[in-house]
Order: C-alpha cells, then structure tokens, then sequence
C-alpha cells in the first residue's frame, strides 16, 4: 500500500493557491518560450552581431546545456530548503539575466548572459511541480499539473511566430525584454500569495560529490547528443563526450551508493510506478522530438510558405494545450493510469496516421494526422506527471520534480539525433544521392518518404511505451486489490 507521510501537499494551506501557482505558470513559460522563441532570431543575431553561425548555436547551447546539468542539483537543494525562496531567487536571476541579455554589447556576453538565464531558468522548472503539488489541494493535483503541461505547449507554440513579430517590430533585444514585465507579474504573485514551503526534514547534507557527477554527467551527454545531431554518430567529439557520461554514470552511481545522504535517493527507481512513468515520459519525449523534420515537409516537398508552415506547425502544441488540463481533471476523478493509456494509444494512432504523408497529401490531410499526436501528448502528460509526483514522499518532492523535468529534456536529447539519422537514412534509401545532411536536392517523394517513415518508426517506439503503461496499470490493480484486502481484514478482525 502507498504510505502517508507527514506534511504531505494537503498539509500546506494558501489563501489564493490559484494565484501563487499562476506565478509558478507564467514562470514556466517564460523558461519554455526563451527555449523556441530565440530559434527564428539565429539569422537575425549573425548579421547584428556580426558573428557567424558556429558561434551563435551558442545563444541557445549554453541556455539548455546548463538547465540540462542543473536540474538535479537544484531539485535535491528544494528537498533541503525552503522551495520558495529558491524558485523567488532563480526567478529573479532570469529576470536580471534577461535584462542583460536584451542589453547585450556582443555575442560573447550574450551567451554568459544566457548562462545565467539557465541558471535562473533551472532552478524553477526543477521545483515547478513539487511546488504545485505541495500547494494544490489533493484532489486537484492532476488539473494543477495539467495546466503546467498546457502553459509549456503554449510557450512552444507561441514562441516561433512570436519571435517573428517583435523582431519585425522591435528588434531581436525584445525578444528578452519581454521577460521583463512577465517576470515582475509571476514575481508579485509569488511574493505575495505563495506559502512558505520549508524542507519536511531538517538536517540533511549536500551531496558535493554526486551533485558535481551527476552535473557533468548530463551536461556531457546533451553535449555529446548535440555533437552526434550535427556531425552524424560517427563523430569524435560526440562520441568521446558520451563516453564521457557514460564513465560519469557509473562513477555517480557508485558515489550515490555510498553516501549516507545521497544527492538522488536510487531506491526510489525500486518503485516501478517511478520507474515506469519516467521511462515512458522518455519515450514520448523522444516522439515529440520529430519537429525540426516538417520544414523540410511542407517547404521543400510540398513547397508551402513560411506562414503556411508556422501555421501547421501550430496545431499540434495548440492541441496539447488544450486536452493537458482537462486530461489533469480526468485523471484525479478516474485514476492516472487509464488515462495515460488513452493518450498513449491516441498518440501512436496518430504516429501511423502520419507514417502516410505523402507529397500530395493536403493541409486537411496532415491537420486530421497530426491532431492525434498533440491530443496524446497532452492526455498522457499531466497524469503521467501526477502518478510520479504521487508516488514521491514529502521530503523527495523536489528531486521527483526534477526526474519528471529531466525525463523531458532527456528524450529530446535523444530523440534528435536518432530521428535525424533515421530521416537521413531513409531520404537516401528513397533516392537522394547527395552529401549526408544536404537535402536540397532530394525529391519531393524522396523528402516525405522520409518524415512517413520517421513516424512509423516512432510508432513501434510509442508501441513500448504502451506495453510499459500496460505493466504499470496492473501493478497498480494489484496495490488496490491487497489495499482493499487489508482494509478488509482489518475490518472483520
């Protein structure tokens, strides 16, 4: 049976919990948008910087690089600290940073500044769920993480055509200036409505050493994933860079193991409702991934305009947005597990339903493909985020906050590269007879012969998520049932 800990979420009380968690969303969506919305501004910034395009991948590198090897560390300091004031102190840094960054004299400050916007931006998404889900009341944890689910949709649906316009408009400084004014907002409702949340146990140690392996350890591995994005998974400096984390995994490991107070408690991963979810939420992460591959759909194979792409790309972050938190609603009045399954199998319908795009194939056609796969998403998240943050004690909320945020960029890590190299291999096996990463002379069949093919692939990975949440509902049928079994001999006795 799952046990009850002292000063669980319905133990803190907020006069306006609505109110502090819009700060916690509005925070959340700034980090989400600053991760898309510099995307459409890499052209622009070369020419205003006078820099080159090697240099400015930067901008956004060094930004999702340090979230990606902080979120941890973070995550276990808001099991030792009071949540509050480490979400206050990382929003106020992202909001200086991001004053700086619109202020930015060249591209090196630029990135430094954008470091420091990682920072910022680390230490609230890693606390964003536990904090909801210490402040929601119970009964409506799932519609709380929901509507977290629906604002990161938004950020990365609003952020490309967003970014568009302010540069139109105003130049690419506003692009981070925006952040400004937001930030005071989620600023001003988390000073004034959010409650102290102060560790449930006192007295625990910093783990130095495993927050030190497990910060190069994935800064290494989303480096090393970049590396192999570009120059293939042959590339040297990708691959020693993921020999590097591999090497930096086992040595956490073994410190984890041997501390009396470790950064990451292992026994956690024991849970296989922990285990599972996050290994699933990986899966479909690395499915969400597929993005970056449907300009060369709609521009190269079926020749759309720019407009006519950001408006198709849209549909499927604007479907996500919208079924996340009705899916968090339904999830706390049925169960996550059902729940989870019908976003799972909504998505891999619609992963099939696009493994049929042709070059042909009208805007209607991909809308009724690519709904599925958004409407999956947005059911499967917030439950599945739900049954994690459900199964972590109290004193483990941040680094369960944490796992489930790492779960994410873990499978976009990952899912990059191999969907990449999958589309390359598969554009070339179509009749493509160029260099590796040069498509523009590929056919148009050739072109969504290949992003078909990526979506039928991503199926039969969508296929082991289903086995898993399969697994993972009857572990759970069979907790209920010896539930209901010591309920009832307790009962008669």
């Amino acid at each position: 049976m799952k046990q009850s800990f002292p000063g669980s979420a319905s133990e803190v009380r907020t006069t306006s919990p609505a109110v502090a968690m819009l700060g916690v969303n509005l925070m959340v969506f700034m980090a989400t948008l600053d991760m898309s919305i510099v995307n459409v501004a890499l052209p622009t910034l070369v020419e205003a910087l006078h820099t080159d395009f090697a240099a400015i991948q930067w901008v956004i590198l060094s930004y999702v690089l340090v979230i990606a090897s902080l979120l941890l560390l973070v995550s276990r300091l808001g099991d030792m600290r009071d949540k509050k004031r480490i979400f206050l102190a990382g929003l106020v840094m992202f909001l200086i940073a991001s004053l700086c960054c619109g202020l930015a004299p060249s591209v090196s400050w630029l990135i430094a500044f954008r470091a420091f916007q990682g920072v910022g931006a680390a230490m609230t998404q890693a606390l964003g769920m536990a904090i909801v889900t210490q402040i929601a009341p119970p009964s409506g944890r799932g519609r709380a993480l929901g509507f977290i689910g629906a604002t990161v949709a938004m950020g990365l649906m609003i952020g490309p055509p967003l970014g568009g316009i302010l540069i139109g408009l105003f130049g690419w400084r506003s692009l981070f200036l925006l952040n400004v004014p937001v930030g005071l907002a989620a600023l001003c409702s988390v000073v004034s409505r959010m409650p102290a949340l102060p560790p449930v146990r006192s007295g625990e140690r910093f783990d130095l050493p495993g927050a030190t392996a497990a910060s190069l350890t994935l800064g290494a591995y989303c480096l090393g994933m970049t590396c192999i994005q570009r120059g293939g998974f042959a590339d040297p400096e990708g691959l020693w860079l993921l020999g590097l984390s591999l090497a930096g995994l086992a040595a956490f490991v073994a410190i984890e193991r041997r501390s009396p107070q470790p950064m990451l408690d292992l026994s956690l991963f024991a849970n296989p409702l922990v285990t599972l979810p996050l290994c699933m939420a990986v899966l479909v992460f690395v499915t969400g991934s597929s993005g970056f591959i449907m300009p060369f759909f709609f521009q190269s194979a079926q020749g759309r305009s720019v407009t006519e792409m950001g408006l198709l790309m849209m549909i499927l972050p604007a479907s996500m947005a919208l079924t996340a938190p009705v899916s968090g609603s339904l999830a706390d009045r049925y169960g996550s597990r059902g729940i989870c399954m019908l976003g799972l199998v909504v998505l891999w319908t619609g992963c099939l339903a696009l493994g049929t795009l042709s070059a042909h194939t009208p805007w209607w056609g991909y809308l009724l493909r690519t709904l599925p796969v958004g409407l999956g998403i947005g059911i499967f998240q917030a439950p599945n985020n739900s049954t994690i943050m459900g199964e972590m004690p109290p004193h483990r909320l941040g680094v369960g906050s944490g796992l489930a945020n790492y779960a994410r960029v873990f499978g976009q890590s990952t899912g990059l590269p191999l969907v990449g190299a999958i589309f390359s291999s598969l554009v070339l096996a179509s009749g493509h007879t160029g260099a590796r990463a040069d498509f523009a002379n590929a056919a148009p069949e050739a072109l969504a012969a290949g992003v078909a093919g990526v979506f039928r692939w991503l199926a039969g990975v969508l296929a082991l998520a289903i086995v898993l949440a399969a697994v993972a509902w009857r572990i759970e049928s069979k907790r209920r049932a010896a539930g209901r079994g010591c309920a009832g001999g307790k009962k008669g006795a």
